[in-house]
């Protein structure tokens, strides 16, 4: 009796570890085939891991809370992208050194998509960004306005652009990021829908801004932005620019003057005091913190605040 109560056991052991052999085996299998997909900067890592979903492992290449006009990749950042899947980027206009990659990347290992390129992107002129001289900052050289991820309506566009362009190099994966991208874009569309029901009756409309990254957002909801530097945000203003700025914040009665977290907030500061005006953040998404990202802070809440911000100055 006791030998067929030993055998009985020795034998549902046996099975229960080629199940959990099998199980380990299954978990290892379904790791190695997600695919592995580098981003730039937040709003391309959001915009990717909402559409990948399960699918993917979605890597930040810029660290949190790093300027990406300032950003110039690694040796190692440069071979992390080689190895991954796919490479996610917004434009050249902001990502200046993803030409360098045309030679090294092989097409056929890694999809390099593009985000921003089904859009048209507009020139960055004197008047947007308040510069007498053309706007460069380190090297980086801005012809056209890179920030249009600021716009919701944009932020879709590009989101669809990754979408088609994930769909063409995995088509395996179709329905996967058909079925995410649309649930993603439902929550843009109704972000969208909430900027157009705040700010249509609005009869201020100018907003004074850090740096030049409002500019889609504002054409998109018949808006003004005027900006303290231009499209860099490190770029020190003329003190005629600034001297310009005071009689138009007076002349215009602006109640808020908007600076961002992550950049020096000096001059908004300055201007802010000499007008007697509020001082608020608006944020450029260029990059969240370490800190904001652990506290599940995302594009569409920070987009929500932003909203919140704006209303204190649009009315």
């Amino acid at each position: 009796m006791k030998k067929i109560l030993l055998t009985t056991v020795l034998l549902l052991g046996g099975v229960l570890l080629g199940a959990c052999g099998q199980q380990e085996a299954t978990s290892q299998s379904s790791d190695a085939e997600k695919l592995s997909i580098v981003t730039t900067f937040y709003p391309m890592y959001e915009f990717t891991k909402e559409v990948a979903g399960e699918a993917a492992d979605v890597s930040l290449l810029i660290p949190a809370g790093t300027e990406p006009h300032d950003y110039e990749p690694s040796a190692k950042d440069m071979t992390k992208i080689m190895d991954a899947d796919a490479f996610v980027y917004n434009s050249p206009e902001l990502e200046t050194w993803v030409a360098s990659l045309t030679d090294s990347v092989d097409p056929e290992q890694t999809a390099v998509i593009e985000a921003a390129k089904n859009i048209q992107l507009v020139e960055g002129t004197e008047e947007e960004h308040g510069h007498e001289d053309e706007d460069s900052h380190e090297g980086h050289d801005h012809t056209y306005d890179p920030h249009v991820w600021t716009d919701p309506v944009l932020a879709i566009q590009e989101v669809e652009t990754i979408r088609d362009d994930l769909i063409a190099k995995f088509p395996e994966q179709k329905a996967t990021f058909t079925e995410n991208a649309a649930a993603y874009i439902e929550k843009l569309s109704a972000l969208d829908e909430a900027y157009q029901a705040a700010l249509k009756d609005a009869t201020q409309r100018t907003f004074v801004t850090q740096h030049a990254a409002f500019g889609y957002l504002a054409r998109q909801y018949d808006l003004v932005e005027e900006s303290i530097s231009g499209i860099s945000p490190d770029q020190e203003p003329t003190p005629s620019r600034l001297a310009e700025l005071k009689e138009y914040v007076e002349e215009k009665q602006v109640k808020v003057i908007y600076f961002e977290e992550n950049a020096s907030s000096k001059v908004a500061e300055t201007l802010a005091s000499e007008t007697g005006v509020e001082l608020a953040v608006l944020n450029p998404l260029e990059s969240l913190t370490q800190e904001q990202m652990d506290n599940g802070e995302t594009y569409l809440s920070v987009m929500e605040d932003n909203l919140a911000a704006l209303q204190k100055s649009i009315h």
